[in-house]
């Protein structure tokens, strides 16, 4: 990838919209020092102050009335977020002051920056892969502890290290392969087609376990749904507004209050959980409540786990399992039977007893969730884990690539045909780090990003 030389100077609020203690507005470009130089009136001139200091002094509009006491932070190419010549100005937070320095700093020639174009030319500038690019808009929209991580996790390069790591012995294999065609005539042999096979085998090893973690890292990413089902006056509502310790639904106990799904989520050892108490499932000539049971079931249907709510009175939930079982797979229904405190029938089966009202049983109910979730699986700090779709879609590709390569070996095809299967394999591994990536694609990345970052 080479680096990319702009032109223009970009500027942007990078705090958010609104009232505030301060704001900071950002520069980037090969003009940021001078021209934000020629509106501030402080001690020294910008332009020969060293970088990475901050300067205290007046911002003026360009008919030279001061606008407010500003903090100007400097940072010069290429030790800056941008790789270029960057301003940070903090000023008080009033959208007025921060509007009206934006303006004055268009006025001398500035572009208003586009969305995530901040932190797409520091990937042009080389100070970041695309794979870190990425997990800097996952940091910002992250809202957990576990989304958190997971995101730092590959801002530091756990991933883009694993991945690079790949590519190397992809690279390597290729070579021999490519060498050997050189030397077709004179029959040399540089690599035995026994170690071609035993490398890709290899490479496709650790691309599995790569795969494996896809469903992991986007629990850690986006979160779980989990739709709370059973027959009215099971305790669904109850049991909803324990977790969240509030009164987020109506209590009754006339069957058939919840009418509507309601959607609240809640942060259980740092996974985000969103719960839908949904009406309950049975037969109604209500038409409202009719409509009730049917967004009930549209919000089983895209749930990863269904709780399926009894009590201990409550007979006859073998057909509304039944039921449950045609919207979604088995193994995501939890059965769990609530009210123990009122009466504890042994002879019901559950994969856990509650109380909503006295709370017994939750912390019991909240590890059953987290193990549905994860299984066996076991998250660490320095785990390269996917939980991008487009990383899981290139990693598949490079993967199905190099089977053709070990099948194209296996057989004893020509080096012409496995070659080109590994150079496939490697062209979509390097993808995933920007290494090879198309405008459109980058485009659609970093349009998702907010304007000053």
């Amino acid at each position: 990838m080479q680096n990319n030389i702009n032109e223009d100077t970009i500027v942007a609020i990078a705090t958010p919209s609104g009232t505030g203690a301060i704001s900071i507005i950002r520069i980037s470009g090969p003009d940021s020092i001078e021209v934000v130089n020629s509106v501030f009136d402080g001690k020294k001139s910008l332009q020969e102050v060293a970088s990475h200091t901050i300067h205290y002094g007046k911002i003026a509009d360009i008919f030279k009335k001061p606008i407010d006491d500003v903090l100007v932070s400097i940072f010069r190419t290429p030790n800056s977020y941008t790789g270029e010549d960057s301003v940070e100005i903090s000023t008080h937070g009033s959208p007025l002051i921060s509007k009206k320095i934006i303006e004055t700093l268009v006025e001398k020639g500035l572009r208003l920056a586009e969305p995530g174009e901040f932190t797409r030319r520091a990937y042009l500038n080389n100070k970041i892969d695309l794979t870190q690019a990425e997990a800097v808009l996952d940091i910002i929209n992250s809202r957990t502890e576990a989304s958190l991580l997971g995101a730092r996790n590959q801002l530091d390069g756990m991933l883009s290290g694993k991945i690079n790591e790949l590519r190397k012995m992809l690279l390597d294999t290729a070579s021999f392969v490519e060498l050997e065609l050189d030397f077709t005539e004179e029959d040399i042999k540089l690599i035995e087609n026994t170690e071609i096979i035993s490398r890709i085998k290899s490479i496709v090893d650790e691309i599995d376990k790569l795969l494996s973690t896809y469903s992991f890292g986007k629990v850690l990413k986006d979160g779980v749904n989990v739709a709370l089902v059973g027959k009215p006056n099971v305790g669904k509502s109850s049991l909803l507004n324990y977790i969240l310790k509030e009164s987020r639904a109506i209590v009754s106990p006339i069957p058939g209050t919840t009418r509507d799904v309601i959607r609240e989520e809640v942060s259980i050892d740092g996974i985000l959980f969103r719960l839908y108490d949904t009406a309950g499932i049975r037969s109604s000539r209500n038409e409202i409540e009719k409509e009730g049971v049917v967004r009930s079931k549209n919000a089983l249907k895209d749930a990863d786990i269904v709780v399926l709510i009894e009590d201990v009175f409550q007979n006859g939930s073998d057909q509304l399992l039944d039921e449950i079982s045609s919207l979604t797979k088995a193994e995501r229904v939890l059965k769990v039977v609530n009210k123990i405190d009122l009466q504890m029938n042994s002879l019901k089966s559950a994969d856990v007893f509650i109380s909503a009202l006295t709370g017994e049983g939750i912390d019991s109910l909240f590890s059953k969730l987290k193990e549905k979730v994860f299984g066996n699986s076991v998250y660490t700090e320095k785990s390269a884990i996917i939980s991008n779709l487009r990383h899981y879609q290139c990693l598949k590709r490079s993967r199905e690539s190099l089977i053709k390569a070990l099948k194209g070996s296996e057989e004893n095809l020509s080096g012409e045909y496995i070659a080109s299967d590994i150079r496939n394999a490697t062209i979509a591994m390097s993808e995933i780090i920007g290494e090879v990536t198309s405008e459109d694609v980058l485009n659609n990345i970093f349009s998702k990003f907010c304007i000053g970052k």
